[in-house]
């Protein structure tokens, strides 16, 4: 047996580190869409991120799903994929983005709560600490002089973080009876089936698309929605879901990072302490790390990594 595997410190790390790939992904995606991607057409892109390529996911990993799993991929893919987008567009068209993404940033308090309902997973109050203190280092990270609340696009907000909370949360509890790609390309299918005739009717006929746009759906589609969504939900089925909702406010950070280097957008002291505190909650709240600092006063010896897996 490997260190890796005998180890589950290390085991815990590498899964979390995996599942923090997908945020910071998806975090890219903001220069790429707004750079690359046809303009005004958000609803179009979320369509083309999950239909084509979850087909393509598909066609490597062709079984269809059985029984009860048409109504469950329908509906996994509809609350992760399809009412997020719609709700996240109409969100994003009613408030300034960053009140939006500091809305959304509350998604790992939902989390944690929705996984203690559906899973058991009881939150500990460090986690809900560390996600309220994340959640007030997005909002000194992105919040900007046109703050606004619209009471349409926070319903909307609020109801892309309960839709995706319930989706990821349910993801933990159905066990499909096959692999996780095939699975991940079960709920992009159906999550782009929903999106599609919404485009459609909100946003008219796709729109051309030049070299540079199916470049940016290539990366959008292949890191930001197969790698990133597979990481993720490998990360959700292994891990407590704490543990890995706080790993998803590294999505404005990410985007403030790739921002600051590639659009040159500015970065001043508040935007450094917001994202000091957005990762100082996602450590301090980490099970792993409450559990390391407990331990020593409870157990000793091998007992303490039995414990560590078991936090």
């Amino acid at each position: 047996m490997s260190s890796m595997e005998s180890n589950p410190t290390a085991r815990w790390g590498t899964t979390l580190g995996l599942a923090a790939l997908a945020p910071i992904a998806w975090g890219s995606g903001y220069y790429v869409t707004e750079t690359y991607l046809p303009p005004d057409r958000p609803l179009f892109g979320a369509m083309v991120r999950a239909l084509p390529f979850g087909l393509l996911l598909l066609a490597f990993r062709p079984r269809l799903p059985t029984g009860v799993w048409w109504w469950r991929a329908l509906l996994l893919g509809t609350l992760n994929i399809g009412a997020f987008f719609v709700l996240i567009f109409v969100a994003a068209y009613r408030l300034p983005g960053g009140t939006a993404a500091t809305l959304t940033a509350t998604a790992p308090i939902m989390i944690m709560l929705v996984a203690w309902g559906l899973v058991r997973e009881r939150p500990r109050v460090a986690s809900l600490a560390g996600a309220a203190v994340g959640a007030v280092g997005v909002a000194l990270l992105v919040l900007r002089a046109d703050f606004a609340v619209d009471p349409v696009g926070v319903a909307a907000s609020f109801g892309a973080v309960a839709m995706s909370s319930l989706g990821f949360v349910l993801v933990k509890r159905w066990q499909p009876p096959v692999d996780l790609l095939t699975f991940t390309a079960w709920q992009l299918v159906a999550g782009g089936l929903v999106l599609l005739p919404v485009a459609l009717l909100v946003e008219g006929a796709p729109p051309p698309l030049d070299a540079p746009a199916v470049g940016g759906f290539l990366y959008l589609g292949l890191v930001g929605t197969i790698l990133a969504y597979v990481v993720w939900f490998r990360g959700l089925r292994r891990l407590p879901a704490a543990a890995v909702s706080l790993v998803g406010l590294l999505n404005p950070v990410s985007g403030t990072l790739i921002g600051i280097a590639l659009a040159g957008e500015a970065f001043g002291a508040t935007q450094a302490l917001g994202m000091l505190l957005v990762l100082g909650g996602i450590v301090a709240g980490q099970p792993a790390v409450t559990g390391r600092l407990r331990l020593p006063a409870r157990v000793s010896g091998p007992t303490r990594e039995t414990a560590l897996s078991r936090s």
